[in-house]
């Protein structure tokens, strides 16, 4: 049974993705920092339906936090698949936008992928099989107002995930981000309304979070061995 990793795992979007990589027969580690009530929510209802889960609690952005709980994980074999989900909004126009907003959006998209991916590169390597999934945004495609900051870490891990990509290409190992659109998850509720969307989506609503997990558990799967370096928007044809 392969393992994988689901950072974000309590929100959402890594709910949905959680679920469905343990209904295609992974082992599952739930990722949560501050929602471990939710990432156990998630582990048990993957458990009720014949799953296997668990979860695992820590700060992307805290390297050594990050190692330790990684290092436990791989004690008992390694982890081939990857999805790299964290991510926070500190949405504001540039100009009024604190160093504290900049930092804290870079560190959990950005230096969180630092974190956790490089510690699972080499073990990952050595089985010769992985999967390697960056869950980014439109905005790393054609900007927002009011998320210079956001768009920055993301558009950042496109470019890492391309080089990524090629440095891992021989040893069986893909690497990929995928790039939602306006997804109906808590955290847009409050910023689009139905006429909204309307407006910006061609097919007239939201995504879905199972939408998304689809998408990732191919791109998880043997079938998309041939898939690698690739950022796959997910937007009901926005862009």
């Amino acid at each position: 049974m392969k393992r994988a990793l689901v950072t974000g795992g309590s929100g959402g979007i890594g709910a949905a993705i959680c679920k469905r990589l343990a209904a295609d027969g992974m082992h599952v580690i739930v990722h949560a920092n501050r929602g471990m009530e939710k990432a156990a929510a998630v582990r048990d209802a993957i458990l009720a339906a014949g799953g296997s889960a668990e979860v695992a609690v820590f700060d992307v952005t805290n390297a050594e936090a990050s190692k330790l709980v990684l290092e436990e994980l791989l004690a008992i074999a390694p982890i081939q698949v990857l999805v790299n989900n964290a991510g926070i909004h500190a949405d504001a126009v540039f100009p009024g936008m604190s160093s504290a907003q900049w930092h804290d959006v870079i560190d959990v998209s950005l230096h969180g992928f630092f974190n956790v991916t490089q510690p699972l590169t080499m073990p990952m390597i050595r089985t010769r099989w992985g999967r390697i999934i960056n869950v980014s945004s439109i905005a790393a495609l054609t900007g927002n107002r009011g998320q210079v900051n956001y768009s920055a870490a993301k558009g950042a891990l496109h470019a890492a995930t391309k080089s990524l990509a090629l440095e891992l290409a021989s040893r069986g190992i893909t690497v990929n981000a995928v790039a939602p659109g306006i997804i109906a998850t808590d955290m847009i509720e409050h910023a689009f309304d139905d006429k909204a969307i309307q407006n910006m989506v061609p097919m007239k609503r939201a995504g879905t979070p199972e939408e998304v997990a689809d998408l990732i558990g191919f791109l998880a799967s043997p079938n998309s061995a041939y898939i690698s370096g690739q950022i796959i928007s997910i937007n009901g044809g926005m862009i």
